[in-house]
C-alpha cells in the first residue's frame, strides 16, 4: 500500500476527505503537493488535462475524483468499510448531497469572507472552471453574504441526524455519509479568519466534528512531483478488470473523451480500458510519462466516443 500517491495541496477540501479516508483504512501513502490553481505542469502528464484535487497515482494508474478514490480503496481494503451494508444507500445518497449541494455555497461563503487572504488567482481560476467572468473581490463578498443562507439550514439538517446522540451521521460507525460530509464542515476553518462560529450552537456536530478528525492521516510520506512522474514513467498500467458496459456505452478498445459534467473545460481522451456502471477507464500516452490510465466515475461526468 505504499505504493499509493496522493497528489494535493494542504488546504484542499476534497484532499482532506481523501487523507482521512487513508487514515481510516490504516494506509501509508506518499504525498505529492501541487499548485491549488492551474497550470499544474507535473500533474497534467498523468491526468491528461483534469486538474482537479486530489489524484490517487499507483504506479501508472491514476484516479480522479474522491468518489472513485473511496471505491479503489474498498476494492483494495474492504474492512473497514466505507460502505456498510445496512446503510449503503442511504450513506452514497447523503454523500451526494454533501458534495453537489453543500459543498458549494460553503465554499462560496468561506471564500468570500476570507477574500483578501485566498491564494493569489484562485477566485479567477475556480470562476473558469465554472465557465463564468472573473468576479471582483466585492462581487466575492457578497457572494459570501448569499451564500450564507444557503449553509445555515444544511448545517441544520447535520445537527438533526446527529441529534439522537448517534457517533455517526448513520449510526455507530463511520461510513462514506461522514467522510463526505466532514470535508465540508472541515472547510469552516476557513483560511485567515475562522469560519467555524458558525458551528458552535451544535455541540453534538462538533463533538462528530471532532471524532472524525481523530481517525488522522495514516502514514503520510512527502515526495516530490518529479518522483511521482519517474513512478509512473517506470511502470505500466495494471491490467483492466473485466468490463461490464451499459447499453450505448463505449466498449474497451474503442477511443472516448471525458470530464467532468459541471461545465468543466478540460476533456481527457483515450482509448477504453475498462468500463462499467461507476467507473470508465482510459489508456492514454504522454511523453513524459509514457502508458497511463486515467479512472474516472461515471456519476458526474460525461463521455463522448471519438
Amino acid at each position: 500500500m505504499s505504493n499509493l500517491i496522493l497528489h494535493h495541496y494542504d488546504f484542499s477540501n476534497f484532499a482532506e476527505k481523501a487523507r482521512l479516508m487513508m487514515g481510516f483504512k490504516a494506509l501509508a501513502w506518499r504525498g505529492v503537493e501541487i499548485p491549488p490553481i492551474a497550470p499544474k505542469p507535473k500533474l497534467t502528464p498523468l491526468t491528461g488535462g483534469y486538474r482537479r484535487t486530489p489524484v490517487l497515482q499507483d504506479g501508472a494508474d491514476v484516479w480522479c475524483d474522491t468518489r472513485l478514490i473511496a471505491r479503489e480503496l474498498e476494492r483494495r481494503v474492504p474492512s473497514p468499510t466505507f460502505f456498510p451494508q445496512k446503510t449503503a444507500g442511504a450513506a452514497e445518497a447523503i454523500a451526494w448531497w454533501a458534495e453537489q449541494q453543500f459543498m458549494r455555497p460553503v465554499a462560496l461563503y468561506v471564500s468570500g469572507i476570507n477574500a483578501d487572504h485566498m491564494p493569489e488567482g484562485l477566485h479567477a481560476d475556480r470562476a473558469r472552471v465554472h465557465g463564468l467572468p472573473q468576479p471582483s473581490i466585492e462581487a466575492v463578498r457578497k457572494a459570501a453574504t448569499r451564500n450564507l443562507h444557503l449553509v445555515r439550514p444544511q448545517i441544520r439538517w447535520i445537527a438533526g441526524m446527529l441529534a439522537d446522540g448517534r457517533d455517526y451521521l448513520l449510526g455507530d460507525t463511520p461510513c462514506i455519509a461522514d467522510f463526505a460530509t466532514y470535508h465540508v464542515v472541515w472547510f469552516f476553518r476557513g483560511r485567515h479568519i475562522d469560519c467555524r462560529l458558525e458551528l458552535a450552537t451544535y455541540p453534538r456536530l462538533l463533538a462528530w466534528r471532532d471524532r472524525m478528525a481523530r481517525i488522522g492521516h495514516g502514514r503520510r510520506t512527502d515526495i516530490t512531483a518529479d518522483e511521482a512522474l519517474a513512478i509512473a514513467r517506470d511502470a505500466t498500467p495494471a491490467p483492466p478488470r473485466p468490463s461490464s458496459p451499459q447499453d450505448g456505452d463505449p466498449m474497451p478498445g474503442q477511443s472516448a473523451r471525458v470530464r467532468p459534467n459541471d461545465n468543466a473545460r478540460d476533456w481527457v481522451e483515450g482509448q477504453v480500458t475498462y468500463i462499467d456502471a461507476d467507473e470508465i477507464a482510459l489508456l492514454r500516452q504522454d511523453p513524459e510519462v509514457g502508458d497511463v490510465t486515467v479512472h474516472f466515475p461515471r456519476l458526474g461526468y460525461d463521455w463522448r466516443s471519438l
